[in-house]
């Protein structure tokens, strides 16, 4: 005898996610992470078509792909998923910007210096 599968009678508040899909925020944090689509792929071990399956909402996350793209991406998985709300610029520093501050303390410190004092001039006028 074949059983039909029942309608559930759940009746579940719905999620207040937003108006961004997961694949537009994947798309969103990768361009604020200054990665190309092919970068991200390489940094997760996949390739690029796939990166862009996801971020058009082709295919959707598993588990261990929200994993994945949360720790290629540097965020949590709630972040991930849109479960701690929109972040608002300038609330916090920009792992862009984080990136390029580590890159500018590996460099020997005659290099540091001089790189930091054209950041400096180059500010100077925006501080007004």
């Amino acid at each position: 005898m074949h059983v039909m599968p029942q309608k559930s009678k759940l009746k579940l508040p719905p999620l207040k996610l937003g108006t961004e899909t997961i694949g537009q925020r994947i798309a969103r944090l990768r361009k604020e992470r200054g990665y190309t689509q092919a970068e991200l792929a390489e940094r997760m071990g996949i390739i690029q078509a796939l990166i862009s399956d996801y971020e058009r909402d082709k295919l959707r996350l598993h588990s261990e792909m929200v994993i994945r793209f949360a720790q290629a991406l540097e965020v949590s998985s709630d972040e991930l998923l849109g479960l701690n709300g929109a972040k608002k610029n300038g609330e916090k520093l920009s792992l862009k910007l984080l990136r390029r501050s580590k890159k500018i303390e590996s460099l020997p410190q005659p290099q540091q210096k001089t790189l930091l004092k054209t950041i400096d001039t180059l500010l100077k006028g925006v501080e007004k």
